[in-house]
Protein backbone atom coordinates (compact mmCIF):
# COMPACT_ATOMS: atom_id res chain seq x y z
CA UNK A 1 0.00 0.00 0.00
CA UNK A 2 2.57 2.41 0.99
CA UNK A 3 4.95 1.27 -2.18
CA UNK A 4 1.62 1.92 -4.47
CA UNK A 5 1.55 5.67 -2.48
CA UNK A 6 4.96 6.50 -3.50
CA UNK A 7 4.86 5.09 -6.79
CA UNK A 8 1.36 7.37 -7.17
CA UNK A 9 3.61 11.14 -5.75
CA UNK A 10 6.04 9.79 -7.54
CA UNK A 11 4.19 9.56 -11.22
CA UNK A 12 2.76 13.37 -9.94
CA UNK A 13 6.29 15.02 -9.52
CA UNK A 14 7.18 13.26 -12.27
CA UNK A 15 4.32 14.80 -14.81
CA UNK A 16 3.96 17.88 -13.13
CA UNK A 17 7.61 18.78 -13.59
CA UNK A 18 7.31 17.44 -17.74
CA UNK A 19 4.63 19.88 -18.25
CA UNK A 20 6.17 22.99 -16.68
CA UNK A 21 9.63 21.68 -18.14
CA UNK A 22 7.76 21.35 -21.59
CA UNK A 23 5.74 25.08 -21.12
CA UNK A 24 9.50 26.76 -19.97
CA UNK A 25 10.83 25.39 -22.98
CA UNK A 26 8.58 26.62 -25.48
CA UNK A 27 8.23 29.80 -23.94
CA UNK A 28 11.79 30.24 -23.97
CA UNK A 29 11.88 29.30 -28.23
CA UNK A 30 9.21 31.71 -28.19
CA UNK A 31 10.84 34.90 -26.46
CA UNK A 32 14.46 33.91 -27.99
CA UNK A 33 13.37 33.69 -31.22
CA UNK A 34 15.89 31.92 -32.10
CA UNK A 35 16.31 31.40 -35.97
CA UNK A 36 17.54 28.62 -38.11
CA UNK A 37 16.92 30.16 -41.16
CA UNK A 38 16.62 33.52 -42.34
CA UNK A 39 17.05 36.30 -45.59
CA UNK A 40 18.27 39.48 -45.39
CA UNK A 41 15.91 41.94 -43.84
CA UNK A 42 13.83 39.24 -42.21
CA UNK A 43 11.73 38.82 -45.70
CA UNK A 44 11.51 34.96 -44.62
CA UNK A 45 12.97 33.12 -40.99
CA UNK A 46 12.26 29.78 -39.90
CA UNK A 47 12.98 29.66 -35.98
CA UNK A 48 12.94 27.11 -33.12
CA UNK A 49 9.20 27.82 -32.11
CA UNK A 50 8.00 27.42 -35.62
CA UNK A 51 9.85 24.01 -35.44
CA UNK A 52 7.97 22.57 -32.54
CA UNK A 53 4.75 23.32 -33.86
CA UNK A 54 5.84 21.96 -37.01
CA UNK A 55 7.16 19.00 -35.39
CA UNK A 56 3.48 18.49 -33.03
CA UNK A 57 1.98 18.48 -36.00
CA UNK A 58 4.07 15.47 -37.73
CA UNK A 59 3.88 13.43 -34.92
CA UNK A 60 0.31 14.32 -34.55
CA UNK A 61 -0.53 12.73 -37.76
CA UNK A 62 1.77 9.90 -37.47
CA UNK A 63 -0.25 8.66 -34.43
CA UNK A 64 -3.60 9.36 -35.86
CA UNK A 65 -2.42 7.41 -38.96
CA UNK A 66 -1.09 4.38 -36.46
CA UNK A 67 -4.64 4.55 -34.83
CA UNK A 68 -6.36 3.89 -38.14
CA UNK A 69 -4.50 1.04 -38.92
CA UNK A 70 -5.25 -0.09 -35.15
CA UNK A 71 -9.16 0.21 -36.54
CA UNK A 72 -8.84 -1.44 -39.52
CA UNK A 73 -7.05 -4.21 -37.70
CA UNK A 74 -10.16 -4.48 -35.01
CA UNK A 75 -12.30 -5.61 -38.21
CA UNK A 76 -10.90 -9.11 -37.80
CA UNK A 77 -11.95 -9.41 -33.93
CA UNK A 78 -15.05 -11.22 -33.31
CA UNK A 79 -16.87 -10.38 -30.59
CA UNK A 80 -20.55 -12.33 -28.68
CA UNK A 81 -23.23 -9.17 -28.52
CA UNK A 82 -24.43 -10.56 -25.34
CA UNK A 83 -24.04 -7.47 -23.38
CA UNK A 84 -27.24 -5.17 -22.47
CA UNK A 85 -27.12 -1.92 -24.02
CA UNK A 86 -29.20 1.29 -23.11
CA UNK A 87 -29.51 4.16 -25.52
CA UNK A 88 -30.25 7.73 -23.87
CA UNK A 89 -31.57 10.08 -26.25
CA UNK A 90 -31.35 14.34 -24.94
CA UNK A 91 -34.09 16.55 -26.18
CA UNK A 92 -34.31 19.48 -26.19
CA UNK A 93 -37.27 22.16 -28.46
CA UNK A 94 -36.10 19.95 -30.92
CA UNK A 95 -36.45 20.28 -34.68
CA UNK A 96 -39.22 18.52 -35.63
CA UNK A 97 -37.62 16.79 -38.91
CA UNK A 98 -34.34 16.04 -37.41
CA UNK A 99 -35.96 14.54 -34.60
CA UNK A 100 -37.79 12.23 -36.94
CA UNK A 101 -34.34 11.61 -38.61
CA UNK A 102 -32.95 10.66 -34.99
CA UNK A 103 -35.70 8.11 -34.20
CA UNK A 104 -35.88 6.58 -37.49
CA UNK A 105 -31.92 5.80 -37.48
CA UNK A 106 -32.56 4.50 -33.63
CA UNK A 107 -34.72 1.87 -35.40
CA UNK A 108 -32.23 0.71 -37.67
CA UNK A 109 -29.84 0.16 -35.08
CA UNK A 110 -28.42 -3.33 -35.40
CA UNK A 111 -27.61 -4.28 -31.78
CA UNK A 112 -30.19 -6.41 -30.29
CA UNK A 113 -31.97 -6.00 -27.49
CA UNK A 114 -31.00 -2.54 -27.22
CA UNK A 115 -33.28 0.00 -24.86
CA UNK A 116 -34.04 3.33 -25.79
CA UNK A 117 -35.07 6.18 -23.44
CA UNK A 118 -35.29 9.90 -24.50
CA UNK A 119 -35.58 12.12 -22.14
CA UNK A 120 -37.41 15.50 -23.23
CA UNK A 121 -36.35 18.83 -21.22
CA UNK A 122 -39.07 20.72 -20.48
CA UNK A 123 -42.96 19.86 -19.70
CA UNK A 124 -44.95 22.48 -21.26
CA UNK A 125 -47.68 22.02 -23.84
CA UNK A 126 -45.15 23.20 -26.27
CA UNK A 127 -43.08 20.40 -25.67
CA UNK A 128 -45.58 17.53 -26.01
CA UNK A 129 -45.06 17.50 -30.14
CA UNK A 130 -41.80 15.41 -29.38
CA UNK A 131 -43.29 13.11 -26.99
CA UNK A 132 -45.76 12.27 -29.96
CA UNK A 133 -43.41 12.13 -32.87
CA UNK A 134 -41.09 9.51 -30.41
CA UNK A 135 -45.07 7.58 -30.37
CA UNK A 136 -45.36 7.99 -33.98
CA UNK A 137 -41.69 6.24 -35.29
CA UNK A 138 -41.16 3.87 -32.43
CA UNK A 139 -44.65 2.58 -31.86
CA UNK A 140 -47.51 4.28 -29.73
CA UNK A 141 -48.07 -0.11 -28.23
CA UNK A 142 -44.54 -0.25 -27.93
CA UNK A 143 -43.83 2.78 -25.87
CA UNK A 144 -44.03 3.79 -22.73
CA UNK A 145 -44.54 7.66 -22.45
CA UNK A 146 -44.90 9.56 -19.11
CA UNK A 147 -45.61 13.58 -18.60
CA UNK A 148 -43.05 14.25 -15.40
CA UNK A 149 -44.34 17.05 -12.97
CA UNK A 150 -40.88 16.91 -11.78
CA UNK A 151 -37.24 16.03 -12.03
CA UNK A 152 -34.80 13.82 -9.94
CA UNK A 153 -33.78 17.46 -8.04
CA UNK A 154 -36.78 19.80 -8.45
CA UNK A 155 -40.34 19.21 -7.39
CA UNK A 156 -43.09 20.11 -9.60
CA UNK A 157 -45.31 22.74 -8.52
CA UNK A 158 -48.15 21.52 -6.51
CA UNK A 159 -46.20 18.22 -5.73
CA UNK A 160 -46.06 16.51 -1.78
CA UNK A 161 -43.10 15.28 -0.58
CA UNK A 162 -45.20 11.60 -0.86
CA UNK A 163 -46.27 12.31 -4.63
CA UNK A 164 -42.69 13.42 -5.75
CA UNK A 165 -40.96 9.99 -4.16
CA UNK A 166 -43.84 8.51 -6.02
CA UNK A 167 -43.50 9.75 -9.29
CA UNK A 168 -39.68 9.01 -8.87
CA UNK A 169 -40.07 5.16 -8.28
CA UNK A 170 -42.80 5.30 -11.44
CA UNK A 171 -39.97 6.82 -13.63
CA UNK A 172 -37.43 3.87 -12.02
CA UNK A 173 -39.94 1.28 -12.30
CA UNK A 174 -41.18 2.19 -16.42
CA UNK A 175 -37.73 2.60 -17.78
CA UNK A 176 -36.69 -0.77 -15.98
CA UNK A 177 -39.65 -2.66 -17.53
CA UNK A 178 -39.82 -1.26 -21.46
CA UNK A 179 -38.05 -0.99 -24.43
CA UNK A 180 -38.64 2.35 -25.45
CA UNK A 181 -39.56 5.20 -23.20
CA UNK A 182 -40.31 8.97 -23.26
CA UNK A 183 -40.29 10.94 -20.42
CA UNK A 184 -40.94 15.27 -20.50
CA UNK A 185 -39.92 16.58 -17.44
CA UNK A 186 -39.45 19.97 -15.42
CA UNK A 187 -36.83 22.61 -17.14
CA UNK A 188 -33.27 21.73 -15.54
CA UNK A 189 -30.67 21.68 -18.62
CA UNK A 190 -29.14 18.94 -20.31
CA UNK A 191 -27.31 17.35 -17.53
CA UNK A 192 -30.30 16.86 -15.66
CA UNK A 193 -31.80 15.20 -18.52
CA UNK A 194 -28.93 13.15 -19.16
CA UNK A 195 -28.70 11.85 -15.09
CA UNK A 196 -33.03 11.32 -15.53
CA UNK A 197 -31.74 8.70 -17.95
CA UNK A 198 -29.02 7.38 -15.78
CA UNK A 199 -30.22 7.51 -12.43
CA UNK A 200 -33.03 5.73 -13.59
CA UNK A 201 -31.60 2.72 -15.36
CA UNK A 202 -29.49 1.94 -12.29
CA UNK A 203 -26.62 -0.59 -12.81
CA UNK A 204 -29.40 -2.60 -14.87
CA UNK A 205 -27.37 -2.44 -18.15
CA UNK A 206 -23.72 -2.98 -19.27
CA UNK A 207 -23.54 -0.14 -21.31
CA UNK A 208 -24.80 3.28 -21.68
CA UNK A 209 -24.74 4.65 -25.29
CA UNK A 210 -25.38 8.94 -25.51
CA UNK A 211 -27.18 10.37 -28.32
CA UNK A 212 -28.61 14.03 -29.44
CA UNK A 213 -31.82 14.27 -30.38
CA UNK A 214 -30.90 15.94 -33.89
CA UNK A 215 -28.45 13.25 -34.46
CA UNK A 216 -28.73 9.92 -37.14
CA UNK A 217 -26.75 6.93 -36.27
CA UNK A 218 -25.72 4.43 -38.57
CA UNK A 219 -27.06 1.24 -38.24
CA UNK A 220 -23.77 -0.47 -36.85
CA UNK A 221 -22.64 2.78 -34.70
CA UNK A 222 -23.62 0.66 -31.50
CA UNK A 223 -22.22 -2.23 -32.50
CA UNK A 224 -18.80 -0.63 -33.28
CA UNK A 225 -18.68 1.24 -29.78
CA UNK A 226 -19.35 -2.30 -28.04
CA UNK A 227 -16.33 -4.00 -30.03
CA UNK A 228 -13.59 -1.35 -28.34
CA UNK A 229 -15.28 -1.91 -25.02
CA UNK A 230 -15.14 -5.07 -25.27
CA UNK A 231 -11.74 -5.60 -26.30
CA UNK A 232 -10.20 -4.33 -23.54
CA UNK A 233 -11.75 -4.03 -19.94
CA UNK A 234 -9.51 -1.19 -19.05
CA UNK A 235 -11.57 0.85 -21.52
CA UNK A 236 -13.94 3.38 -19.73
CA UNK A 237 -15.60 5.22 -22.76
CA UNK A 238 -15.76 5.07 -26.45
CA UNK A 239 -16.44 8.02 -28.96
CA UNK A 240 -17.50 7.68 -33.06
CA UNK A 241 -17.13 9.74 -35.92
CA UNK A 242 -19.46 12.73 -35.69
CA UNK A 243 -20.60 13.90 -39.09
CA UNK A 244 -22.39 16.98 -40.22
CA UNK A 245 -25.81 16.75 -41.52
CA UNK A 246 -26.51 19.78 -42.34
CA UNK A 247 -23.28 20.66 -43.75
CA UNK A 248 -24.70 22.06 -47.43
CA UNK A 249 -26.60 24.82 -45.75
CA UNK A 250 -24.28 27.57 -45.42
CA UNK A 251 -20.63 27.99 -45.75
CA UNK A 252 -20.38 28.13 -41.46
CA UNK A 253 -21.35 24.44 -41.59
CA UNK A 254 -19.57 23.74 -44.74
CA UNK A 255 -16.25 24.53 -42.65
CA UNK A 256 -17.83 22.92 -39.77
CA UNK A 257 -17.77 19.68 -41.33
CA UNK A 258 -14.08 19.84 -42.78
CA UNK A 259 -13.05 21.00 -39.31
CA UNK A 260 -15.05 17.91 -37.43
CA UNK A 261 -13.44 15.41 -39.53
CA UNK A 262 -10.03 17.18 -38.64
CA UNK A 263 -10.80 16.99 -35.00
CA UNK A 264 -12.40 13.57 -34.90
CA UNK A 265 -9.76 11.99 -37.30
CA UNK A 266 -6.87 13.50 -36.59
CA UNK A 267 -6.86 15.20 -33.16
CA UNK A 268 -8.87 12.61 -31.38
CA UNK A 269 -7.28 9.46 -33.54
CA UNK A 270 -4.27 10.43 -31.98
CA UNK A 271 -5.58 10.88 -28.71
CA UNK A 272 -7.01 7.46 -28.76
CA UNK A 273 -3.75 5.34 -29.76
CA UNK A 274 -2.91 7.01 -26.22
CA UNK A 275 -5.70 5.90 -24.58
CA UNK A 276 -6.60 9.00 -23.31
CA UNK A 277 -9.23 10.99 -25.58
CA UNK A 278 -10.08 14.19 -24.23
CA UNK A 279 -14.26 14.93 -24.69
CA UNK A 280 -16.49 11.99 -25.92
CA UNK A 281 -18.93 14.29 -27.91
CA UNK A 282 -22.99 13.65 -26.96
CA UNK A 283 -23.89 13.14 -30.09
CA UNK A 284 -22.07 9.80 -30.38
CA UNK A 285 -20.48 8.11 -27.01
CA UNK A 286 -20.76 4.89 -25.21
CA UNK A 287 -19.54 4.17 -21.58
CA UNK A 288 -19.34 1.24 -19.07
CA UNK A 289 -22.63 1.60 -17.03
CA UNK A 290 -20.70 0.18 -13.50
CA UNK A 291 -18.38 3.38 -14.10
CA UNK A 292 -21.55 5.88 -14.76
CA UNK A 293 -22.45 4.48 -11.64
CA UNK A 294 -19.24 5.41 -9.24
CA UNK A 295 -19.20 9.18 -10.26
CA UNK A 296 -22.80 9.92 -11.25
CA UNK A 297 -23.94 12.42 -8.57
CA UNK A 298 -20.17 13.90 -8.34
CA UNK A 299 -21.14 14.46 -12.13
CA UNK A 300 -24.34 16.00 -11.52
CA UNK A 301 -23.11 18.42 -8.82
CA UNK A 302 -20.07 19.41 -10.55
CA UNK A 303 -18.86 23.39 -9.13
CA UNK A 304 -16.47 25.36 -10.29
CA UNK A 305 -15.43 28.91 -8.36
CA UNK A 306 -18.94 28.77 -6.39
CA UNK A 307 -21.49 27.80 -9.40
CA UNK A 308 -22.94 24.55 -10.38
CA UNK A 309 -21.76 23.92 -14.08
CA UNK A 310 -24.52 23.93 -16.79
CA UNK A 311 -22.74 23.04 -19.82
CA UNK A 312 -19.89 20.79 -20.63
CA UNK A 313 -21.61 17.62 -19.39
CA UNK A 314 -19.72 15.34 -22.46
CA UNK A 315 -16.28 16.71 -21.53
CA UNK A 316 -16.77 16.71 -17.87
CA UNK A 317 -18.27 12.94 -18.26
CA UNK A 318 -15.22 12.01 -20.21
CA UNK A 319 -12.57 13.42 -17.55
CA UNK A 320 -14.67 11.63 -14.84
CA UNK A 321 -13.74 8.36 -16.74
CA UNK A 322 -9.72 9.42 -17.16
CA UNK A 323 -9.92 10.35 -13.65
CA UNK A 324 -10.64 6.84 -12.29
CA UNK A 325 -7.56 5.76 -14.33
CA UNK A 326 -9.46 4.12 -17.31
CA UNK A 327 -8.75 4.53 -21.16
CA UNK A 328 -10.80 6.69 -23.30
CA UNK A 329 -11.12 5.75 -26.96
CA UNK A 330 -12.21 6.59 -30.39
CA UNK A 331 -13.31 4.22 -33.40
CA UNK A 332 -13.36 5.92 -36.43
CA UNK A 333 -16.37 2.76 -37.71
CA UNK A 334 -18.73 3.90 -35.36
CA UNK A 335 -20.93 7.05 -37.16
CA UNK A 336 -23.22 9.74 -37.05
CA UNK A 337 -24.69 12.99 -38.40
CA UNK A 338 -25.35 15.52 -36.57
CA UNK A 339 -26.74 19.27 -36.77
CA UNK A 340 -24.29 22.22 -36.59
CA UNK A 341 -25.70 26.15 -36.85
CA UNK A 342 -26.23 27.32 -40.07
CA UNK A 343 -25.41 31.09 -38.83
CA UNK A 344 -22.63 32.65 -38.06
CA UNK A 345 -23.82 34.41 -34.58
CA UNK A 346 -25.59 30.88 -33.43
CA UNK A 347 -21.94 29.14 -34.28
CA UNK A 348 -20.24 31.21 -32.31
CA UNK A 349 -21.95 31.26 -29.42
CA UNK A 350 -21.31 27.25 -29.33
CA UNK A 351 -18.13 27.73 -29.74
CA UNK A 352 -17.82 29.80 -27.20
CA UNK A 353 -19.70 27.96 -25.02
CA UNK A 354 -17.49 24.94 -25.61
CA UNK A 355 -14.30 27.02 -25.25
CA UNK A 356 -15.46 27.59 -21.72
CA UNK A 357 -15.87 24.30 -20.71
CA UNK A 358 -12.64 23.59 -22.63
CA UNK A 359 -10.52 25.45 -20.36
CA UNK A 360 -12.43 24.72 -17.22
CA UNK A 361 -11.95 21.11 -17.80
CA UNK A 362 -8.55 21.39 -18.48
CA UNK A 363 -7.69 22.38 -15.11
CA UNK A 364 -9.97 19.13 -13.39
CA UNK A 365 -8.19 16.71 -15.97
CA UNK A 366 -4.40 18.83 -14.73
CA UNK A 367 -5.15 16.53 -11.71
CA UNK A 368 -5.57 13.31 -13.63
CA UNK A 369 -2.28 13.41 -16.12
CA UNK A 370 -0.08 10.78 -13.60
CA UNK A 371 -2.74 8.34 -14.47
CA UNK A 372 -2.44 7.97 -18.44
CA UNK A 373 0.09 8.03 -20.66
CA UNK A 374 2.50 11.35 -21.07
CA UNK A 375 1.44 12.51 -24.40
CA UNK A 376 -2.08 13.57 -22.25
CA UNK A 377 0.17 16.45 -20.29
CA UNK A 378 1.83 17.36 -23.36
CA UNK A 379 -1.19 17.64 -25.65
CA UNK A 380 -2.82 19.54 -23.09
CA UNK A 381 0.03 22.18 -22.60
CA UNK A 382 0.52 22.58 -26.28
CA UNK A 383 -2.86 23.08 -27.28
CA UNK A 384 -3.86 24.84 -23.75
CA UNK A 385 -1.13 27.28 -24.42
CA UNK A 386 -1.45 27.81 -28.06
CA UNK A 387 -4.27 30.61 -28.21
CA UNK A 388 -1.79 32.65 -26.14
CA UNK A 389 1.34 32.44 -28.01
CA UNK A 390 -0.69 32.85 -31.37
CA UNK A 391 -2.12 36.12 -30.22
CA UNK A 392 0.77 37.66 -28.68
CA UNK A 393 2.35 36.57 -32.45
CA UNK A 394 -0.29 38.18 -34.17
CA UNK A 395 -0.32 41.52 -32.46
CA UNK A 396 3.57 41.76 -32.36
CA UNK A 397 3.39 41.50 -36.29
CA UNK A 398 0.76 44.27 -36.60
CA UNK A 399 2.17 46.56 -35.09
CA UNK A 400 6.09 45.74 -36.16
CA UNK A 401 5.61 49.05 -38.54
CA UNK A 402 6.25 46.56 -41.80
CA UNK A 403 3.55 45.94 -43.81
CA UNK A 404 5.46 43.09 -44.96
CA UNK A 405 4.80 41.36 -41.70
CA UNK A 406 1.52 41.69 -41.88
CA UNK A 407 1.05 39.62 -45.54
CA UNK A 408 3.77 37.27 -44.76
CA UNK A 409 1.17 36.32 -41.64
CA UNK A 410 -1.92 36.19 -43.96
CA UNK A 411 0.02 34.41 -46.17
CA UNK A 412 1.70 31.57 -42.82
CA UNK A 413 -2.42 31.13 -42.14
CA UNK A 414 -3.62 29.75 -45.25
CA UNK A 415 -0.10 27.55 -46.11
CA UNK A 416 -0.24 25.97 -42.63
CA UNK A 417 -3.94 25.50 -43.35
CA UNK A 418 -2.68 24.07 -46.96
CA UNK A 419 -0.18 21.64 -45.45
CA UNK A 420 -2.87 20.34 -43.11
CA UNK A 421 -5.95 20.16 -44.93
CA UNK A 422 -2.94 18.04 -47.89
CA UNK A 423 -2.34 15.34 -45.62
CA UNK A 424 -6.00 15.50 -44.29
CA UNK A 425 -7.13 14.69 -47.92
CA UNK A 426 -4.93 12.02 -48.50
CA UNK A 427 -5.79 10.30 -45.20
CA UNK A 428 -9.58 10.95 -46.24
CA UNK A 429 -9.43 10.53 -50.09
CA UNK A 430 -11.16 13.35 -50.85
CA UNK A 431 -10.46 16.78 -52.14
CA UNK A 432 -13.00 18.31 -49.94
CA UNK A 433 -10.88 18.43 -46.95
CA UNK A 434 -8.46 21.15 -48.68
CA UNK A 435 -11.29 23.70 -48.04
CA UNK A 436 -10.04 23.23 -44.24
CA UNK A 437 -7.39 26.18 -45.29
CA UNK A 438 -10.51 28.07 -45.01
CA UNK A 439 -11.35 27.19 -41.60
CA UNK A 440 -7.61 28.92 -40.54
CA UNK A 441 -9.64 32.46 -41.51
CA UNK A 442 -12.62 32.17 -39.58
CA UNK A 443 -10.22 30.85 -36.33
CA UNK A 444 -8.28 33.41 -36.79
CA UNK A 445 -10.48 36.28 -37.02
CA UNK A 446 -13.55 34.64 -34.62
CA UNK A 447 -12.78 31.43 -32.52
CA UNK A 448 -9.54 32.88 -31.13
CA UNK A 449 -10.99 36.27 -29.99
CA UNK A 450 -14.13 34.03 -28.75
CA UNK A 451 -11.30 31.53 -26.38
CA UNK A 452 -10.36 34.93 -24.72
CA UNK A 453 -13.74 36.01 -23.87
CA UNK A 454 -14.42 32.62 -22.82
CA UNK A 455 -11.85 32.30 -20.21
CA UNK A 456 -13.09 36.19 -19.41
CA UNK A 457 -16.61 34.82 -18.82
CA UNK A 458 -15.89 31.37 -17.98
CA UNK A 459 -18.27 31.25 -15.10
CA UNK A 460 -21.30 32.87 -16.52
CA UNK A 461 -23.67 30.20 -17.65
CA UNK A 462 -26.57 32.53 -18.95
CA UNK A 463 -26.46 32.13 -22.44
CA UNK A 464 -25.39 29.71 -25.09
CA UNK A 465 -26.87 27.94 -28.04
CA UNK A 466 -30.51 27.59 -28.13
CA UNK A 467 -32.87 24.80 -29.02
CA UNK A 468 -33.28 24.30 -33.20
CA UNK A 469 -37.29 24.78 -33.20
CA UNK A 470 -36.76 28.27 -32.10
CA UNK A 471 -33.45 29.93 -32.74
CA UNK A 472 -32.29 32.64 -30.49
CA UNK A 473 -30.25 35.55 -31.81
CA UNK A 474 -27.64 36.62 -29.00
CA UNK A 475 -25.12 39.14 -30.11
CA UNK A 476 -23.11 39.08 -27.18
CA UNK A 477 -20.53 36.37 -29.03
CA UNK A 478 -19.73 39.70 -31.20
CA UNK A 479 -18.44 41.72 -28.16
CA UNK A 480 -14.76 40.00 -28.16
CA UNK A 481 -15.08 40.06 -32.14
CA UNK A 482 -15.25 43.70 -32.64
CA UNK A 483 -12.83 44.51 -29.69
CA UNK A 484 -9.73 42.21 -31.71
CA UNK A 485 -10.81 43.51 -35.29
CA UNK A 486 -10.17 47.06 -33.18
CA UNK A 487 -6.85 46.05 -32.15
CA UNK A 488 -5.92 44.64 -35.26
CA UNK A 489 -7.34 47.99 -37.42
CA UNK A 490 -4.94 49.81 -35.00
CA UNK A 491 -1.91 47.76 -36.60
CA UNK A 492 -2.72 48.11 -39.92
CA UNK A 493 -3.72 52.33 -39.20
CA UNK A 494 -0.10 52.17 -37.15
CA UNK A 495 1.80 50.48 -39.91
CA UNK A 496 0.74 52.27 -42.88
CA UNK A 497 1.98 55.47 -40.59
CA UNK A 498 5.19 54.15 -40.50
CA UNK A 499 5.84 52.94 -43.68
CA UNK A 500 4.74 56.47 -45.03
CA UNK A 501 7.72 57.94 -42.93
CA UNK A 502 10.26 56.36 -45.60
CA UNK A 503 9.96 55.00 -49.31
CA UNK A 504 9.70 51.47 -50.22
CA UNK A 505 13.40 49.81 -51.61
CA UNK A 506 12.84 48.34 -54.71
CA UNK A 507 13.79 44.36 -53.22
CA UNK A 508 10.61 45.18 -50.82
CA UNK A 509 8.42 46.41 -53.21
CA UNK A 510 9.00 43.18 -55.45
CA UNK A 511 8.70 40.97 -52.21
CA UNK A 512 5.22 42.99 -51.57
CA UNK A 513 4.14 42.47 -54.94
CA UNK A 514 4.71 38.74 -55.52
CA UNK A 515 3.19 38.26 -51.59
CA UNK A 516 0.36 40.04 -52.84
CA UNK A 517 -0.39 38.33 -55.98
CA UNK A 518 0.74 34.52 -54.12
CA UNK A 519 -2.49 35.57 -51.73
CA UNK A 520 -4.79 36.48 -54.10
CA UNK A 521 -4.23 33.75 -56.23
CA UNK A 522 -4.74 31.45 -53.42
CA UNK A 523 -8.35 32.76 -52.72
CA UNK A 524 -9.00 32.65 -56.33
CA UNK A 525 -8.40 29.11 -57.20
CA UNK A 526 -9.83 28.37 -53.63
CA UNK A 527 -13.22 30.09 -54.09
CA UNK A 528 -13.91 28.69 -57.58
CA UNK A 529 -13.32 25.95 -56.38
CA UNK A 530 -15.77 25.83 -53.77
CA UNK A 531 -18.48 27.48 -56.28
CA UNK A 532 -18.15 24.85 -58.73
CA UNK A 533 -17.40 21.67 -56.12
CA UNK A 534 -19.23 22.31 -53.29
CA UNK A 535 -22.07 24.70 -54.20
CA UNK A 536 -23.31 22.71 -56.72
CA UNK A 537 -22.92 19.52 -54.69
CA UNK A 538 -25.09 21.39 -52.19
CA UNK A 539 -27.89 22.25 -54.39
CA UNK A 540 -27.82 18.33 -55.92
CA UNK A 541 -27.97 17.27 -52.24
CA UNK A 542 -30.91 19.34 -51.00
CA UNK A 543 -32.86 18.16 -54.05
CA UNK A 544 -32.73 14.52 -52.47
CA UNK A 545 -33.78 13.20 -49.43
CA UNK A 546 -31.68 11.60 -46.75
CA UNK A 547 -32.61 7.90 -47.58
CA UNK A 548 -28.93 6.85 -46.38
CA UNK A 549 -28.59 7.26 -42.91
CA UNK A 550 -25.02 8.24 -43.74
CA UNK A 551 -24.32 11.36 -46.36
CA UNK A 552 -21.40 10.06 -47.41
Amino acid sequence: MRCDKVITYLRVFGTTMFGVSLLLAITAAYIMNYQFIKTDNYYFSFGLYGTILAVHLIIQSLFAFLEHKNMKRSLETPIKLNKTLALCIAAFQEDPNYLRKCLLSVKRLTYPGIKVIMVIDGNNEDDIYMMDIFGEIMGRDKAATYIWKSNFHHKGPDETDESYLESMQHVTRMVLSNKCVCIMQKWGGKREVMYTAFKALGRSVDYVQVCDSDTMLDPASSVEMVKVLEQDPMVGGVGGDVQILNKYESWISFLSSVRYWMAFNIERACQSYFGCVQCISGPLGMYRNSLLHDFIEDWYNQEFMGSQCSFGDDRHLTNRVLSLGYATKYTARSKCLTETPIRYLRWLNQQTRWSKSYFREWLYNAMWFHKHHLWMTYEAVITGFFPFFLIATVIQLFYRGRIWNILLFLLTVQLVGLIKSSFASCLRGNIVMVFMSFYSVLYMSSLLPAKMFAIATINKAGWGTSGRKTVVVNFIGLIPISVWFSILFGGVLYTIYQETKKPFSESEQTILIIGAILYACYWVMLLTLYAVLITKCGRRKKEQQYDMVLDV
